[in-house]
């Protein structure tokens, strides 16, 4: 029977991949409209995995296609989520784990794409093992064989070529860029081995399996040239070499003794005996260098019997001189067997774990929809507002409709009346003070977070930092400063986040307290509100006063319209899933930008243009009141006395008191978002150092193998500050919220390389100082900073004297 070598698997180690990628997969995925948890899906993964790299043992041809399985569904994952965001520990030992090589024994890299290169050559192996077992006898075998062996040439090939990319530092000697060209070479040149025999099977022309059986011969001999350098002595099994020094010769051998049936055929006696001589010594010579001494025994005994025949005949018939052999012509070779290249899945019974998970190309698309669709409504309903508190604004200052309702003097208008009521419904000043005085705590609370994750980080590179100054040029790992680079840029991006909150916290408290006797005026009830107020002169009934409260309830109609608006701007929903999808199976890409900005127009158009209708008309009406009211104050004494000065002080308060009452409910709503993104970037250093941690054990019991238990202990003392560092104690009152999300990034950060290049969900970007941070502007969530806020603030500093600067964040 023909001997085959196969190439024995790197060993993985069990590892935990459920908190990481449910970290990953949250943090991408999970929004108002996504609320799946993916853990049942992740925890079939992990079986998978188990079941897949352990089965590869067995080498069965079963077991090809669960380890199939596997490296498909961590292709699919991959086009899924932010691989560059898995933080899970992968361990693999080098598959032939040869210490007098002088190379690592194993490698641990918290990467996908390393998880997926060690599958990839796992299955290249398998696929050496289970083609070196098939039947030669068959026509199924043989063809099964010549697959497999192709494929396992094209799988090392391509490692070649993308490992040193993969996983961006030095692997294990099984998976240089060297090794991994031998190990190709040495499968293509076994599948052009079965080519031959396929050959001889199926009893082609003895001129065909010449020539396949020469180029069969060359592949040996280039994988012999290979496999002697110089970086591979005393790595092999001690058997290859000998094995395919003999391959070498015996297929040289086979070669010559089927050209030699061709010159028996063409009566080339001569020719033919020469041929047969230098067969045999071939084969005795392969026989003897591989050790096996009935490695092409059948057809180095036929080859003798053949040249024992013609010899004679030769002697007593032909009497034709025997050629020198160096003069005759090489016989010709057939290249047949190719590196495949991988195909698009392994498994034909792929079925994919998270089918609900969309390409991460989509996601991204409508990510960048829902940016700029937010921008937009963000922007249109900006317009509203500010429309809404320039109407407002310049009605409160003339003290209407209030003016035109005070028809005695010292009774209350009816409108403030209605703006008493709503705030005392509302919970009046003591709603506002008890959601005021929340908000420190929840300020402390972030900053907690935010200090524990940074001294995770700062504990992770000190200790990194301490072993390369121990272990000098040993020390070969990435430094953690290059690795939590990104980390720290995010860390500065959420302190200033935090910065630019307590700078809108002062905001809002200076307008409280420039309004708070007003606010506190309003929360009482009506009797006492009138004992408040100074009495004052009653309103004559006149043809201005008339036209004025038609002007009101022209204002009223508007400020509806205004209303509904948003609320339509709000409401509208795009099916933008659907189309992203459709158009990456029609046409293999999305164009986004194109699709974007035609949907929003079809959108919101139609809301745009009655903005703009709206704003004109609101500026005609605006002009009309003005005009009017000076009028009515000419023909009224009541103009302005302190009642009419109080009114409209009480006006604006209940304006302010909307306004602050908006700016508590967002910020309170801001800091617990900030809270859940904080605790994901929190949860991602986790799993960072937790890798990290996993990374340094492994490398250490690597470098301290050969040291004495003594030396090893002496060197590896815990240094004072890591101990002092641990002391460290998160406040007593913070208990983390417990959160589904993985890490995002503040905006703006570049992305590199390994953490990590998506963007998160924004902040809250409703109509606060809250909104107005200056988030830079990048990514899936581009966002606008509104300009809304700060020209409210500056209004309403206009009229309380409050320096609106402290909120332009």
């Amino acid at each position: 029977m023909t001997e085959f070598i196969s190439v024995p698997l790197k060993k993985p180690s069990d590892v935990d991949i459920t908190k990481p990628l449910h970290n990953v997969i949250k943090s991408t995925y999970s929004t108002a409209s996504n609320q799946k948890d993916y853990l049942e899906c992740i925890i079939d993964l992990g079986k998978l995995r188990k079941n897949a790299l352990w089965r590869a043992f067995e080498k069965y041809e079963s077991s090809l296609e669960v380890i199939y399985r596997y490296y498909d569904q961590i292709c699919v994952l991959e086009s899924k989520i932010p691989a560059n965001e898995v933080q899970i520990p992968f361990k693999w030992k080098d598959a032939f784990d040869r210490s007098i090589f002088g190379g690592k024994l194993s490698l641990t890299i918290s990467s996908l794409a390393y998880e997926k290169v060690c599958v990839l050559f796992n299955i290249a192996a398998l696929q050496s093992s289970v083609a070196s077992t098939q039947s030669l006898e068959s026509d199924e075998g043989l063809k099964t064989a010549a697959k497999l062996f192709q494929q396992s040439a094209g799988i090392f090939n391509y490692l070649k070529g993308n490992i040193m990319l993969a996983i961006q530092q030095e692997p294990t000697p099984d998976m240089s860029p060297e090794t991994l060209e031998a190990l190709s070479l040495m499968m293509l040149a076994q599948a052009q081995e079965i080519f031959t025999h396929k050959a001889i099977h199926d009893k082609m022309k003895d001129n065909i399996i010449a020539k396949l059986a020469a180029q069969t011969e060359e592949l040996f001999s280039e994988t012999f040239k290979l496999f002697q350098k110089e970086i591979f002595r005393a790595f092999w099994d001690k058997e290859w070499i000998p094995l395919i020094t003999g391959k070498q010769l015996g297929y040289r051998g086979m070669s010559e003794y089927y050209q030699s049936l061709v010159c028996k055929n063409n009566k080339q006696i001569g020719e033919e005996i020469a041929r047969l001589e230098f067969a045999a010594e071939m084969f005795k010579v392969a026989q003897t260098k591989s050790n096996r001494l009935t490695l092409f025994e059948d057809y180095y005994n036929k080859t003798l019997q053949n040249l024992t025949e013609v010899k004679r005949d030769n002697d007593f018939i032909y009497h034709e001189r025997i050629p020198d052999f160096k003069s005759l012509s090489p016989v010709s070779k057939a290249h047949v067997a190719k590196l495949l290249p991988l195909p698009e899945k392994f498994s034909s019974q792929f079925q994919d774990i998270f089918a609900d998970l969309l390409p991460m190309v989509v996601h991204n698309a409508i990510s960048n929809y829902e940016s700029r669709k937010s921008d937009l409504v963000n922007c249109e309903i900006a317009k509203l507002r500010n429309l809404r508190q320039l109407l407002n604004g310049t009605l409160a200052s003339l003290n209407l409709p209030a003016a035109i309702e005070d028809l005695s003097g010292t009774e209350l208008p009816q409108s403030l009346i209605d703006k008493a009521t709503f705030i005392h419904e509302a919970g009046g000043i003591k709603t506002l003070e008890k959601t005021m005085n929340e908000l420190p705590e929840l300020l402390q609370r972030n900053k907690d977070i935010l200090d524990e994750a940074e001294r995770m980080l700062s504990e992770e590179e000190d200790s990194d930092n301490h072993l390369r100054l121990q272990f000098k040029e040993r020390w070969t790992r990435l430094p953690s400063g290059r690795l939590t680079e990104q980390f720290k840029i995010n860390s500065q991006k959420y302190r200033g986040i935090i910065n630019n909150a307590i700078s809108a916290d002062k905001v809002v408290r200076e307008k409280f307290e420039a309004h708070r006797q007003s606010v506190q005026i309003l929360s009482m009830e009506p009797k006492m509100i009138a004992n408040t107020i100074p009495t004052g002169s009653a309103i004559q009934e006149s043809h201005v006063v008339i036209e004025l409260r038609n002007l009101m309830k022209e204002a009223e109609t508007l400020t509806i319209e205004q209303d509904s608006i948003e609320c339509e701007l709000q409401s509208v929903n795009v099916d933008m899933q659907g189309l992203f999808l459709s158009a990456l199976i029609k046409d293999g890409v999305i164009d986004e930008n194109n699709l974007i900005t035609e949907n929003l127009n079809i959108a919101y158009g139609l809301l745009q243009n009655k903005i703009l209708e709206i704003a004109s008309r609101q500026e005609k009406l605006i002009e009309a009141i003005q005009s009017k009211h000076m009028e009515f104050s000419k023909e009224q004494s009541s103009s302005g006395s302190s009642r009419e000065q109080m009114l409209c002080k009480l006006a604006l308060a209940y304006d302010a008191f909307k306004e602050i009452k908006n700016n508590l409910q967002e910020g309170v709503k801001f800091y617990n978002d900030l809270t859940q993104l904080l605790i994901i970037f929190q949860n991602k250093v986790s799993d960072f150092c937790f890798a990290r941690k996993t990374e340094k054990e492994e490398i250490l019991k690597d470098l301290t193998s050969n040291l004495s238990q003594t030396d090893a202990s002496d060197s590896l003392h815990i240094p004072s500050h890591h101990k002092d560092k641990a002391r460290i104690q998160v406040s007593s009152y913070l208990p983390y919220p417990t959160h589904d999300q993985g890490m995002p990034i503040p905006y703006g950060v570049q992305t590199s390389a390994p953490y990590p290049n998506y963007m998160p969900p924004p902040l809250p970007t409703t109509f606060n100082p809250y909104a107005t941070m200056a988030f830079p502007t990048q990514g899936r969530y581009n966002q606008q900073v509104h300009n809304f806020a700060s020209e409210n603030y500056s209004n309403i500093a206009q009229h309380d004297n409050v320096n609106p600067s402290g909120g332009n964040l």
